[in-house]
């Protein structure tokens, strides 16, 4: 099953398309494969995500430490290693956008899926990581990573970057557009009633 930006999938048929089960936001090229986030701008997400400049950015926030290292973990700062001395997938997305600041290496490409009710997904499409910094979230200090959005894709089985000739993929639709759309239409395609296979 090939998804194309702004189709509206399932967390199976999500993780059916990336061959792993997805169990956390920041996927830093999981067994070889491609670099994946899962983001949410909703009500009571757990990450401060958003959108700007049209839905051409997307400012996507690092994860907290595993809570059996900590009671509260929004009170402690998001690490970039773990105790053992390896890099977190903070610190992986943040090394990533460094090398590319410097010239070092091309953007890293990162598909990005969006959950915008329970059980139900939408796919961004491919953004490439362009920057990365630290800031203050109250007492704490939280990573933040800049995607910018492409028109491109990625094929699973050459595990390489092509472009999306015969779709204009240049900005997101607002998660509040999404949810009024599939409020309205109820779920369901407008002109033939189906619930498969639909798209933003």
């Amino acid at each position: 099953m090939a998804i194309y930006p702004g189709d509206i999938i399932s967390h199976a048929e999500m993780c059916m398309e990336e061959g792993i089960s997805l169990q956390k936001g920041m996927n830093f090229r999981v067994k070889g494969g491609p670099t994946v986030i899962l983001m949410s701008t909703r009500k009571g997400a757990p990450y401060a995500d958003r959108v700007e400049e049209d839905g051409q950015i997307l400012i996507y926030e690092g994860h907290d430490v595993p809570k059996n290292l900590a009671r509260d973990p929004k009170s402690v700062d998001q690490p970039d290693y773990t105790p053992k001395g390896t890099p977190t997938e903070n610190g992986k997305f943040f090394k990533a956008a460094m090398k590319y600041k410097d010239g070092k290496e091309a953007a890293e490409l990162v598909k990005v899926y969006e959950k915008i009710k329970d059980g139900i997904w939408v796919y961004n499409g491919v953004f490439e990581l362009v920057d990365s910094w630290i800031e203050k979230s109250e007492t704490r200090n939280v990573f933040k990573f800049k995607l910018h959005v492409t028109d491109k894709t990625i094929d699973q089985k050459e595990k390489r970057a092509i472009e999306l000739k015969d779709l204009d993929h240049n900005r997101m639709i607002p998660t509040s557009v999404k949810l009024e759309v599939w409020k309205r239409d109820k779920g369901q395609c407008v002109q033939c009633g189906s619930k498969d296979n639909l798209h933003f």
